[in-house]
């Protein structure tokens, strides 16, 4: 925790161990957990592509999909299969224009949105594997 505040700077988020106070195991649980804890939050849901190709796979994928919107964040040599996953094929109606990304967090669910960002080819897990976030 003490390393994943140190490199969060921003008035707008909050790094805490929600999961771990609620007992919550899986995404769809610890988002309704937190939006009955916070009632009057409005929560966007980022994900990279890597993870949208699979997403279909998640325990109650649809249930997250139905309660918050979601911004899918290109990956290097993921930006056909996250576009093509079954997720994006059911929820094509809610996916709005990458240009409308800002306005994610006034959007009520379902609604998503693909967007292109700066590629860096390195993941989060490689990443915490090599200690190099602490």
């Amino acid at each position: 925790m003490a390393a994943a505040r140190a490199l969060v700077e921003h008035p707008r988020i909050h790094v805490s161990d929600f999961e771990a106070r609620a007992g919550t195991r899986y995404t769809a649980e610890t988002i309704a957990a937190l939006q009955a804890a916070y009632p009057k939050a409005r929560f966007v849901w980022l994900m990279g592509a890597d993870n949208l190709a699979q997403f279909h796979l998640w325990k109650d994928w649809q249930e997250i999909v139905a309660r918050v919107p979601i911004g899918v964040l290109a990956r290097p040599g993921e930006r056909v299969e996250g576009r093509t996953a079954k997720m994006a094929q059911v929820f094509r109606h809610a996916r709005l224009h990458p240009r409308a990304s800002h306005l994610l967090g006034a959007c009520e669910a379902p609604a998503w949105c693909f967007v292109n960002v700066p590629m860096r080819d390195i993941s989060s897990t490689r990443i915490r594997a090599e200690g190099r976030w602490s």
